[in-house]
Formats: structure tokens, C-alpha cells, sequence
């Protein structure tokens, strides 16, 4: 499985990823700013999300069409 970033580029565990939109958490008041960074990432089972660890947030899933690759 192929796990690709916003502008094409592949993902592998434990990648740095940056964001590249503002985003809104849910069911927490929490908005992610974009430029935030995500060090490690971890791969599931759908190729279109990625899980990322934030101090304020755990088990943070976001989509890939969201990140870019740092």
C-alpha cells in the first residue's frame, strides 16, 4: 500500500509531516494551524490517513491530503 502526502510525495513510518491548512479538531475546541508539525507518523490500514501524536491531543488521526512531507 501507497501512502502519498498532499503534493504526491510518499509517506513511510516514522516521517516528519507538516500541515497545510488551518484545521479544526473534533470534540475539542482545538484548531490546528497551518505550518504545525508531526514528527514519527504512524501508517493504518486506510491509505488516506495517517496518525500523528500532539501534547494537547492523543490517537490524532488526520488525512493525508492535508500534510505535505517535511
Amino acid at each position: 500500500m501507497t501512502v502519498k502526502d498532499a503534493n504526491g510525495n510518499t509517506l513511510e513510518e516514522g516521517d516528519a509531516v507538516t500541515l497545510v491548512k488551518d484545521l479544526k479538531v473534533k470534540g475539542t475546541s482545538t484548531t490546528l494551524k497551518r505550518g504545525t508539525s508531526f514528527k514519527n507518523i504512524q501508517l493504518t490500514n486506510n491509505s488516506t490517513e495517517i496518525e500523528c501524536r500532539n501534547k494537547k491531543i492523543k490517537g490524532l488521526v488526520l488525512k493525508t491530503q492535508f500534510v505535505k512531507k517535511a
